[in-house]
């Protein structure tokens, strides 16, 4: 029996070789899928990441780009209501000085001229001594308000409308074309 025992022993262990080699290519053959769809997942994720970076590095300079040119505005703004501030300035001490008096009459004889007929010229009480000969000479009668600061306010007939007149209002009413000006001097 020890011959037939071999033998079988033999086609068992030819048997399990065969069953072993096929599992064992199965097994391989599952993991290297295994393994390429890793890779492939790997490979991907590693594009994505790419991408996403990539978008994240635009946003990132797109919103400093618009931190700065909001950072531009803000000065060019600051700046410009610096140089009102200073032109302002220059008009109210313009009032102190000895060409003031010619300049109160200018704007005075144009407010007369929008009015039409008035009654009486209205100037701060600091400027009335400019303005008492003129208002003599056209038959008016002159008041003072503090309030008007830098020029003249002429009331008409019946006192129902008025003209004002002044370097102030005139900076109001001309700054977007001289604010336009000014920047294109000061930036190009």
């Amino acid at each position: 029996m020890s011959k037939l025992e071999d033998i079988l022993q033999g086609e068992v262990a030819a048997e399990i070789g065969v069953i072993a080699a096929e599992a064992e290519a199965r097994a391989k053959a599952i993991v290297d899928a295994a393994m390429a769809r890793a890779e492939a997942l790997k490979a991907n994720k590693q594009r994505q990441l790419e991408a996403d970076h990539a978008a994240a590095l635009r946003r990132a300079e797109s919103a400093a780009e618009l931190l700065l040119s909001q950072a531009r505005i803000t000065a060019r703004g600051q700046v410009m209501e610096r140089v009102r501030a200073e032109v302002g300035d220059s008009l109210q001490q313009l009032t102190q000085k000895p060409e003031f008096a010619s300049i109160l009459h200018k704007l005075a004889d144009e407010a007369l001229g929008n009015i039409g007929k008035a009654e009486s010229a209205v100037v701060n009480p600091a400027h009335a001594s400019l303005l008492n000969e003129w208002a003599q000479s056209k038959g008016l009668q002159l008041k003072t308000d503090p309030s008007i600061r830098d020029g003249v306010r002429l009331v008409a007939v019946g006192g129902r409308a008025f003209v004002q007149n002044t370097l102030s209002e005139r900076l109001e009413r001309a700054w977007d074309a001289l604010s336009a000006k000014a920047a294109k001097a000061i930036w190009g």
